[in-house]
């Protein structure tokens, strides 16, 4: 198995885990930025709408990138706004954040499962795409709780910079 496999679960990993996070980082969230705590929960619809509107938006729209590029694009435009996501201090802001970062984990998901079966031969494509898919697993097992716990002791914005540092990797 390629090890760029294994990178790329790696970055599926860290945006699963800003995926689902969020659920022990509103309360953080809400103090912080002065909103009702119902408000800072919406950050978590936000990125439900940004996946579903995003992922047949950015599976069509990046099919006509060259692979490579597309992976460093959606995975440079995630840290990004996660980076931008722990320095506002805007509600507004980070709703956007959330919305952006879902759109292109989606495309850089859809980009990463045609990559990771290219790369394997054809008896090995279906593990391909399970180190690949364990990624979200580990994120909802591991990633979430490590996230909370992060956020709990060091606030929730160092939970969106090990995010992105967990992307640079890839």
């Amino acid at each position: 198995m390629p090890v760029f496999i294994h990178v790329l679960g790696l970055a599926v990993f860290a945006q699963g885990t800003s995926e689902f996070m969020l659920s022990g980082l509103v309360p953080g969230i809400a103090r912080d930025l002065s909103v009702p705590v119902a408000a800072a929960a919406s950050l978590t619809s936000a990125y439900a709408v940004g996946m579903v509107v995003g992922a047949p938006l950015m599976a069509a729209w990046s099919a006509r990138w060259p692979r490579r590029r597309a992976l460093a694009g959606l995975l440079a435009a995630f840290v990004a706004v996660h980076v931008a996501g722990a320095v506002t201090h805007d509600f507004a802001v980070l709703f956007g954040t959330r919305i952006v970062a879902a759109v292109v984990n989606a495309g850089f998901l859809a980009v990463a499962m045609s990559v990771a079966t290219s790369l394997a031969t054809p008896e090995k494509q279906a593990r391909a795409t399970a180190v690949l898919l364990s990624g979200v697993t580990l994120a909802c097992v591991a990633g979430v709780p490590a996230g909370a716990l992060l956020g709990e002791r060091a606030g929730w914005r160092a939970a969106f910079w090990a995010v992105a540092a967990l992307c640079l990797p890839a």
